[in-house]
């Protein structure tokens, strides 16, 4: 409980800054993860445009297959990304520096990943790109999809528009300890409050198995959500007391090889993983239906 209290009291001051950047932020940070409040906003949501898909990356995605499963599980596997494209991310990743830990004064490229930690004395499990992904042509364009904006809007409402692009690395790492996993979404189960309706695209650049740190999901946990998990402060809870809320078979580790992709309602619960073998390299686009935080980029802290 004491570890509780002390990471809420750290995001404290990210909280009050989201609050004076878009006042309209509190109202959903306090009542979006009450099933009652956001089944009404699901109400309020907008018809789908029609989009022209020609010019598409993934003419194989059948939109309303895709729509259908995200609503019945919160999960659509099978979005792969062309080898061009995975290619040229790849290429770019390897070559333009990330930032370790989420902090701008670590910079590094990957390969450098093990002296840095060595120098900084630091565990450094995850390396953003932030605003830098879009020096990516690939990435814009995989961003800019006609496809994948037609399953927001079908999904989400016509008000559905990219609120985050991220590219970053996942890195293996023996020095982590509990507060590093924490900072890194490693540590347990938890949920996405960013907006009232969100949906997550993620692709894998490069190839995840087992022990390359898999996403990991719980099918159905974005529509049928208990009481315990509702009236809660916080949004992260142990993968036991998950598997005993949700059952064993609802957890779905996500691997594949490159270029592999899945859509989630972030909504539902979710983890990242330690990557123990090779680094993970993830592209993620979302969507949601509110105006984006300009203060910051997504997923960065404040900074003091």
């Amino acid at each position: 409980m004491v570890t509780r209290i002390q990471r809420m009291l750290k995001r404290l001051p990210t909280h009050v800054a989201d609050i004076k950047d878009n006042p309209r932020w509190l109202p959903m940070f306090a009542l979006g993860r009450v099933m009652l409040f956001r089944n009404l906003a699901w109400k309020l949501t907008a018809p789908p445009e029609h989009i022209d898909l020609t010019n598409t990356l993934f003419p194989e995605l059948d939109v309303d297959h895709v729509t259908e499963q995200l609503r019945r599980d919160g999960l659509f596997q099978g979005v792969r990304l062309p080898t061009g494209i995975t290619s040229e991310i790849s290429s770019f990743a390897r070559r333009t520096p990330c930032f370790g830990n989420f902090d701008r004064k670590i910079e590094l490229v990957a390969e450098e990943h093990r002296s840095v930690e060595l120098a900084t004395g630091k565990a450094i499990l995850t390396g953003h790109f932030f605003e830098r992904v879009l020096d990516c042509e690939a990435a814009r364009r995989v961003q800019q999809d006609p496809l994948l904006l037609q399953i927001a809007q079908n999904y989400l409402g016509g008000e559905a528009r990219v609120t985050a692009t991220r590219l970053w690395w996942s890195f293996p790492s023996k020095k982590a300890k509990d507060y590093d996993l924490h900072l890194a979404s490693q540590d347990r189960f938890h949920f996405d409050l960013d907006d009232w309706r969100m949906i997550k695209y993620f692709f894998y650049i490069e190839a995840v198995d087992e022990n390359s740190g898999p996403h990991v999901y719980v099918v159905g946990s974005h529509r049928q959500r208990f009481l315990r998990h509702q009236f809660t402060l916080v949004v992260g809870h142990p993968s036991e007391e998950i598997e005993r809320s949700y059952g064993r078979e609802a957890i779905v580790k996500l691997t594949g090889p490159e270029g592999f992709g899945f859509v989630e309602d972030p909504f539902g619960f979710h983890t990242g993983s330690l990557a123990e073998r090779a680094p993970r390299l993830v592209l993620e686009i979302s969507f949601g239906v509110s105006e984006k935080l300009h203060r910051r980029f997504h997923g960065e802290p404040v900074i003091h």
